[in-house]
């Protein structure tokens, strides 16, 4: 019977260890990263705005999620890290 502790010992066969602990990223690595994201957000942006006035909806609905997707991550690394 196995230990409940979950001891390196007694773990079944095929298991792997607890991951080590996360750090966050330095403020610079963050804010570069950041600052990419927001350049390709604008670019999705962009693409949106030049396809919904080009009658192209599809697009401009993909261009939009891409936009709002890309912003979500750059401002999520800004405050996780």
């Amino acid at each position: 019977m196995s230990d409940p502790s979950g001891s390196e010992e007694t773990r079944e066969p095929g298991m792997v260890a607890d991951p080590a602990p996360r750090e966050p990223r330095p403020i610079v690595e963050r804010i570069g990263l950041a600052a990419i994201a927001g350049v390709l957000a604008v670019l999705f942006g962009g693409v949106a705005a030049a396809s919904w006035v080009g009658g192209e909806l599809f697009l401009a609905v993909m261009g939009a999620v891409g936009c709002v997707m890309t912003a979500w991550v750059g401002v999520l690394t800004l405050i996780r890290g």
